[in-house]
């Protein structure tokens, strides 16, 4: 199928972008087009207007600062997947990125892109909620920044205004030495994930948690942040017992139920990669 009819716009900066997005009605953001053309194809959206944001000045940047890394919204992940920052300060992301669709999906999709899409499948999300990322973004009043814990609202839907565009995202970074895990469970390669997870861990000398992360992605209609496994962990010794045992939680999550799987399938799979990212994180600790 072809998209249907619509007026193209070509802004060159972010406060002609935030004017365009203010100003028309019924007008949708193109980044890196791996969620929007195929939705424009398949006529799931109709607007009147795209705004494209592929030569605005200023959203392509990977930034390292105060313990933080920084993301433009219009940074490939492709891009990611090559930084040097990332792979050796934030290497689950590193590690999830290579999940992401394909190479050549890679080459056109942006972070800014998958987290305002919102898809509670895609590893970028899972990791945000992970790593409590924050984003800022822009509006015709200003900029604002929000915590990513506050950003999913519901399915697919975040807290952005419909006159705001998201600029960045920071990620903040674990000491070097941490452990990191992330697992997920697809049809095929490149899919989107039916369940997956993401572990952090922090370990003393004596191989006590001292702080523990833990998300699932796919399971839910937003990316789950496992806050009573985390507290559970904290001042335990790791262990796959222990592991075991406290990942039993994640089959009380409320889980989506689709063609794809049953909610009771999804939580099983959320205790079983939920387990496997918390082992994996444990093995790597130490490992700076």
């Amino acid at each position: 199928m072809k998209p249907p009819p619509f007026s193209y716009h070509d802004p060159r900066t972010i406060s002609d972008a935030v004017s365009l997005l203010a100003g028309l009605e019924n007008a949708k953001l193109l980044a890196g087009g791996q969620s929007l053309m195929p939705m424009l194809n398949m006529r799931y959206v109709l607007p009147d207007h795209i705004i494209d944001l592929n030569r605005v000045d200023g959203l392509s940047h990977i930034r390292e600062s105060g313990g933080t890394i920084e993301f433009g919204a219009m940074t490939r992940q492709r891009d990611i997947e090559f930084s040097d920052i990332v792979k050796a300060r934030f290497p689950i992301i590193h590690e999830a990125i290579l999940n992401v669709g394909h190479r050549q999906t890679r080459n056109r999709g942006t972070i800014g892109g998958s987290l305002c899409h919102l898809d509670p499948s895609a590893e970028l999300v899972t990791l945000a909620a992970a790593h409590d990322a924050t984003v800022t973004v822009q509006g015709p009043n200003g900029s604002r920044t929000i915590a990513f814990a506050e950003f999913p609202v519901t399915f697919m839907t975040t807290a952005l205004e419909p006159n705001e565009l998201l600029t960045k995202v920071s990620f903040s970074s674990w000491p070097a030495g941490h452990g990191y895990g992330f697992v997920e469970f697809a049809r095929r390669h490149g899919d989107f994930a039916i369940a997956s997870a993401a572990a952090l861990l922090e370990e003393d000398a004596n191989g006590k948690i001292k702080r523990a992360s833990l998300t699932l992605g796919g399971v839910s209609v937003i990316p789950t942040r496992m806050r009573e496994i985390e507290k559970a962990l904290a001042g335990k010794t790791a262990s796959e017992e222990l592991f075991r045992e406290l990942c039993e939680e994640c089959r009380k999550v409320d889980a989506i139920e689709d063609v794809h799987a049953p909610a009771s399938y999804r939580q099983h799979l959320a205790t079983v990669m939920s387990r496997r990212a918390l082992v994996a994180a444990h093995g790597r600790v130490g490992r700076a």
